[in-house]
């Protein structure tokens, strides 16, 4: 897009568009989203940026009507391959505010003067900015949707001490902490189904159960086919770490993270008058979240892997528009537009996943799974890291009877994943992960099929031996998905 077309996309009230790009107001000093309700500006008074933290750098504010910092990401970082791509995948999941540029850089296989240079020529932001914008953000939901004391939730979201973190949220809001606490927005009367004149997005919110952890929205561009997505969780569903419950259309999905501090126990509902179709037109929605962490700091994580989860960040207008020009898929298209393409809440567990089955990965939790030191209902366990696994399956866990253990798939998976052989995390090359992964023993195609698609997100894979044709490029994966609801495709 050209700045006269994200103008007039701004002049619509275009909710398409919200999270792919952001624009400031000159005379007001106020950065929004496209979506923005207020009034729309004079052209000559308009910025446009392509990130929120190239917004903040550049003296921008944001907006306490639309609230753009807490957008759908955008889905650009999904499709990317290249170094860009994989830095914002990486920076969302909080690798810098861990590891520092330097780490992200490493994870990258570039210096983190080639890192910085390459993120601000594109985004206008580097990559300290890019994690301080985000920070701002997990800090606001902090402050909005819990008691934690102020000082405990600027360490929460990252930031090095209290001064910085003040010093940020007045720049970014233009409100102190506790002003944005005592203008935190508060629960309707109403039923949460009814849909609002303009949906928020991850943030504070209201939720039915605002005591029962940190309650969010998570927001998405466009119609959300969430039927579908919850009946694929729940065929999947692992006991001892995930669970749905609640009936078709009022569903709730639970589940067990293990995250970079410490554990999480995640819930997020189905949200109801998304299944029978479409919302109305270019407007999004949420998923109401709730999270329970045992160390605050890792919110920013879990949000970012149930985004990845379900499919959130997606750009559905543009799959709809280039799959639904094909005669075959059209139909498909038309029933269920917004069909997601679901990914993986942790990338490393998914690949076990798929190569064992359902059954096997249930034995595996209740056999090797660090139990949780204060189990939720159902929920007991957490996910085995690679490593127990890689050292049980040196000797007891063959993936079929009569095979050697030392030789058999599951070794070579969980060996490969727990000594970096094979790396699945959000800023991994996917042809090098597929081409690691192909080279393990007894490793089929059609299971590193289903990890590129799931664990790496690749919205562009074709199962080996269907047919999905070329001319599908580059939504083969929402392809399959289409093919599958409506039976014409199986997968082993």
């Amino acid at each position: 897009m050209d700045e006269d077309s994200r103008y007039e996309a701004v002049r619509s009230r275009d909710g398409r568009f919200d999270g792919e790009f952001f624009f400031g107001v000159a005379t007001t000093g106020i950065y929004c989203r496209p979506s923005c309700p207020a009034v729309t500006p004079k052209r000559r008074n308009v910025r446009f940026f392509m990130t929120a933290a190239a917004a903040q750098g550049s003296g921008f504010r944001a907006c306490r009507r639309c609230r753009p910092d807490a957008v759908p990401g955008s889905a650009e970082w999904n499709v990317r391959a290249d170094v860009v791509g994989r830095a914002m995948r990486l920076i969302g999941d909080g690798v810098v505010d861990r590891e520092g540029v330097a780490g992200l850089a490493v994870r990258l296989g570039y210096s983190a003067r080639q890192v910085q240079r390459q993120l601000t020529a594109e985004l206008g932001a580097g990559p300290v900015a890019l994690a301080r914008a985000q920070r701002a953000h997990t800090a606001r939901v902090l402050v909005q949707t819990t008691d934690l004391p102020i000082t405990e939730i600027a360490f929460a979201s990252g930031f090095a001490s209290v001064r910085q973190f003040n010093d940020t949220i007045r720049a970014v809001y233009a409100s102190t902490p506790s002003e944005l606490r005592t203008n935190a927005p508060q629960p309707p009367a109403k039923s949460l189904a009814k849909e609002p004149d303009s949906a928020p997005a991850d943030g504070a919110g209201p939720t039915a159960e605002p005591s029962a952890g940190i309650p969010l929205r998570l927001a998405h561009r466009g119609p959300y086919q969430s039927a579908a997505v919850f009946d694929l969780l729940q065929r999947e569903a692992v006991p001892g770490i995930e669970e749905v419950t609640g009936i078709p259309g009022r569903r709730t999905y639970r589940r067990t993270l293990r995250l970079p501090y410490g554990t999480g126990i995640v819930a997020v509902d189905e949200r109801p008058g998304t299944l029978k179709g479409v919302p109305r037109p270019h407007t999004g929605g949420w998923l109401d979240a709730r999270l329970h962490l045992t160390d605050h700091r890792d919110l920013t994580t879990a949000v970012q892997r149930l985004r990845r989860l379900f499919d959130l960040d997606a750009d559905p207008y543009a799959v709809d528009e280039r799959l639904g020009a094909d005669p075959r898929l059209g139909p498909l298209v038309a029933a269920r537009p917004g069909l997601r393409s679901p990914g993986a809440a942790d990338p490393e567990e998914l690949a076990v996943r798929a190569l064992v089955g359902r059954a096997e990965s249930e034995r595996l939790v209740r056999r090797h799974g660090r139990t949780l030191d204060v189990p939720s209902g159902s929920l007991t366990h957490l996910f085995p890291e690679p490593s127990v696994l890689a050292e049980a399956a040196t000797g007891d866990t063959p993936v079929a009877p009569d095979e050697p253990a030392p030789g058999n798939a599951l070794a070579g998976l969980v060996a490969a994943l727990a000594d970096g052989t094979v790396r699945l995390d959000v800023g991994a090359d996917r042809d090098d992960a597929q081409a690691a992964l192909v080279a393990l023993p007894c490793m089929d195609a059609a299971t590193v099929a289903v990890i590129r698609a799931r664990a790496l997100g690749d919205p562009d894979v074709a199962p080996p031996g269907a047919d999905i044709p070329d001319a599908w490029r580059p939504w083969r994966s929402y392809a399959v998905q289409h093919l599958l609801a409506a039976g014409e495709l199986e997968l082993p």
